[in-house]
């Protein structure tokens, strides 16, 4: 492990080029408010570009709106009967409160041997080693075994509209011969009980964005009215939120219960896969939320004055329903907030299950091996959603691997859009060196 540099200083010499440019992406503000609105990614994207160009590439720069810049490039891979692999990221992040922050979210500051900022693992740090790693691969004169198209794409915090479905939707022929891709949110390490693992993102759940509507009579807030449309509403948002949904596990789910009571010596058909995941420490917060589909009301919006009652209420909901149930959960929670409450779906995108076996999860099981022998691949359902969901469109079947070996204690499900976002410096390192591996080698 390299050492950390004070906090605040711009010492490079010490960091590993991996760090060095998650960092300076960092320090390059993406943020994404959502429904469109947006800081921009055209400078984290002109600097992926010319990251690119050094390396002997010829990327190109696509705007899907203004200021919303994607960038493609193609590797000329060693063996053309291999279909091509996609390697992307996305250049955008949430927003950052910075008065609940340690430390400014966009300063990309050091300190504990940790880089800590905004994008820190979602996702600059994967960004950084596919440029660091696709460096390595390159150098004096290298190849990947395959074609390899690398993506650094805009908006995917908001579903990908003016960056991966864009693209797919308007220049399909960027991804021309690609079968299968790799991304963010899977290859990290995981503890259970002290016995080390790895998770494979083979899957992700389906993503509906709804807006929940109710409409009443407006009127002064002192009379006495039997219709609300703040009381409707709150009302369906309660129902919503303390709707306990059943497990249902799917084949990837299925036989990641399998494989951790293997792990830890216990029988599944005795205990609830629930009690299972809760024994995987702090990865449970993204597991569990896999076994079922969920949904969470996430804002509200009513009225403009104390003393008027609002003809209109809203509400966002983030629903998340497993592979193919998305038909189903709309109908169950139409049915449960009523007819005074109208559902309207603002972004809704697939779920996927991939195969959980096959060459490329042989590859990164035997990558992993060298690096790090006797820890297990396991596979998983992610909770959230990628751009491997656009890339579908295209019979592109998308992993998430972004290696990172992590110390036990660190919460690294709570990294993900939480507060004091960070990644250790000798997990990016390890990163660079598993994916370099990967690229080459596949």
């Amino acid at each position: 492990m390299t050492d950390p540099v004070r906090p605040g200083s711009d010492v490079h010499s010490e960091l590993d080029e991996t760090a060095i440019i998650a960092r300076e992406l960092i320090r390059i503000d993406t943020t994404n408010y959502g429904d469109g609105k947006s800081k921009g990614e055209t400078e984290a994207a002109e600097y992926a570009a010319a990251k690119l160009e050094a390396l002997g590439l010829a990327p190109q720069l696509f705007d899907a709106d203004t200021r919303r810049t994607s960038v493609v490039a193609r590797v000329e891979g060693r063996n053309h009967d291999k279909p091509a692999l996609v390697v992307h990221g996305h250049l955008d992040v949430v927003p950052a409160d910075a008065s609940q922050w340690s430390v400014d979210p966009f300063a990309g500051e050091i300190r504990d041997g940790l880089l800590w900022g905004r994008g820190a693992v979602d996702m600059m740090d994967m960004d950084a080693m596919i440029l660091t790693a696709l460096g390595d691969v390159l150098s004096n004169g290298g190849q990947p075994e395959r074609d390899l198209i690398v993506a650094f794409f805009a908006d995917e915090e908001n579903g990908g509209v003016f960056g991966s479905h864009f693209l797919v939707r308007e220049r399909p022929e960027l991804f021309a011969g690609a079968s299968e891709a790799i991304s963010e949110v899977g290859g990290y390490s995981i503890d259970v009980e002290g016995k080390p693992a790895y998770l494979l993102q083979t899957g992700e759940k389906a993503m509906i964005w709804a807006r929940l509507v109710a409409e009443a009579p407006a009127g002064h807030g002192s009379r006495l009215v039997k219709r609300n449309a703040v009381t409707e509403l709150a009302e369906a948002v309660a129902k919503i939120g303390r709707l306990e949904w059943p497990v249902e596990l799917t084949d990837t789910t299925r036989e990641l219960i399998a494989e951790l009571s293997s792990i830890l010596g216990v029988e599944p058909k005795q205990v609830g896969p629930d009690e299972i995941v809760l024994r995987t420490g702090s990865a449970a917060g993204f597991i569990t939320a896999t076994l079922r589909s969920t949904a969470n009301p996430t804002m509200l919006t009513a009225g403009y004055k104390s003393n008027v009652i609002p003809g209109r209420a809203e509400a966002r909901v983030d629903i998340r329903p497993l592979p193919g149930q998305e038909d189903a959960v709309l109908t169950q929670l139409e049915e449960l907030v009523g007819e005074n409450v109208r559902i309207e779906i603002v972004t809704k995108d697939t779920g996927l299950e991939n195969p959980t076996s096959g060459e490329l999860v042989d590859a990164v099981r035997a990558t992993i091996e060298r690096n790090d022998p006797g820890v297990p691949v396991l596979p998983y359902l992610m909770p959230a959603g990628t751009d491997n969901k656009a890339l579908s469109l295209l019979g592109i079947r998308g992993y998430g691997f972004a290696p990172l070996k992590l110390p036990p204690d660190l919460d690294f499900p709570a990294m993900f859009h939480g507060v004091d976002e960070r990644v250790p410096l000798d997990a990016l390192v390890f990163g660079r060196k598993v994916l370099g591996e990967l690229l080459a080698e596949y």
